[in-house]
């Protein structure tokens, strides 16, 4: 009996550290230019199928009902701020966007570790599923201040998306033009909200933890180590880099969290948000994953798909624009939210990321 436990028990550990190890493999950034932008940025892992994301945006006074596990109605609000990002699924859900206040709200998966307060149908009209949260916060908040308060007005508990199957485990990362940022969280069914004066995020464990962990890499530097005498022997570095040597380079959470300080905190100096931007997709560059890195091996059903790293964003909050490109098209594109009328329709507006799902490429070949 007591064996049977035991393999029963190492069973469910192993289960568990394979659906976190598949599970999406997202990382978010923020840097701050010398004008005082703020450029938040990440990218979107989901190898296991492509999540059809749009370009999507919604208008101010759109009226939103959040979601129940009874199907019962459940918060009910009205969009204060035009709101662009990116959907899913084909759902009326952002997973990621920037309303026209500067706002930014990103959706990270939290497998293993998001456990959401249990669903009380009596307070039915303050509750929230996971995937509203984004549109809830971005359509009614100008600063990261005005999230914290809004999220203590509300009750986010578990709805099953039929997609997945489960209802999504989700943490959150949260900035807006000022360049604050917090993480919202939820463990053993209550709601967690960190500072995150460091700006960065990934997935499990929790936020707390993975900033306990940066202390085993005080040490990592990005100044070259000095050469070294031993006896008779000068030891010199072998090339440049010198300083980062211990800096954990596998796609778990915990090291790209690591490896997302390391890169923010040595990022080159600019000026402006727009020169920001040409930075943040350097240092996200660093995180693509290739089919079979996200989801876990012989879980993909990517048909048609070329990378796990489906997209990647970036947000210059400060100038009201959006940017991206794709596994099919490394060409970047924006949005200018200042150029969007948020009140003429009440209707959303939905654009393909991908106009035709291939690279455009210049052909710069001397004419004879």
């Amino acid at each position: 009996m007591k064996k049977t436990t035991t393999r029963l028990l190492t069973a469910a550990a192993l289960f568990c550290l394979l659906v976190v190890n598949a599970a999406q493999a997202c990382t978010g950034i923020v840097l701050k230019a010398q004008d005082g932008a703020a450029v938040y940025g990440r990218t979107m892992e989901w190898g296991t199928f492509d999540l059809g994301s749009r370009v999507v945006m919604v208008p101010r006074g759109y009226s939103f009902v959040g979601q129940t596990p009874d199907r019962k109605p459940g918060m009910a609000w009205r969009a204060i701020y035009g709101v662009a990002g990116l959907d899913a699924m084909g759902r009326d859900i952002i997973v990621d966007g920037m309303n026209e206040k500067g706002l930014t709200v990103g959706f990270f998966y939290h497998p293993g570790f998001a456990e959401y307060p249990k669903y009380d149908p009596a307070r039915a009209a303050e509750t929230l599923s996971p995937l509203d949260v984004g549109l809830y916060l971005l359509s009614q908040c100008a600063t990261v201040a005005e999230a914290r308060a809004a999220m203590a007005k509300v009750r986010v508990v578990s709805v099953v998306e039929p997609a997945i199957g489960i209802a999504p485990p989700l943490h959150y990362l949260v900035t807006d033009s000022g360049g604050a940022a917090i993480v919202i969280e939820f463990a053993k069914g209550e709601m967690k909200i960190f500072d995150a004066p460091l700006r960065v995020i990934t997935n499990a464990p929790g936020y707390d933890w993975h900033e306990i962990n940066l202390r085993n890499y005080v040490n990592l530097s990005p100044v070259a180590i000095p050469d070294k005498k031993i006896g008779e022997m000068d030891f010199k570095p072998l090339g440049g880099g010198s300083g980062m040597i211990g800096l954990p380079g596998d796609n778990t959470p915990p090291s790209r969290f690591i490896r997302a300080v390391a890169f923010t905190q040595t990022a080159r100096k600019t000026a402006t948000g727009e020169e920001t931007l040409y930075e943040l997709f350097r240092i996200l560059d660093n995180f693509n994953l290739p089919l079979g890195a996200a989801e876990g091996a012989g879980n993909a059903k990517a048909g048609g798909m070329r990378s796990s790293t489906i997209w990647t964003s970036g947000y210059d909050t400060k100038n009201r624009v959006m940017y991206y490109h794709t596994q099919n098209n490394r060409r970047v594109r924006m949005v200018d939210l200042k150029r969007v009328d948020f009140s003429l329709s009440g209707e959303w507006l939905r654009i393909p990321m991908d106009k035709q799902k291939a690279q455009d490429i210049e052909d710069v070949t001397p004419r004879k």
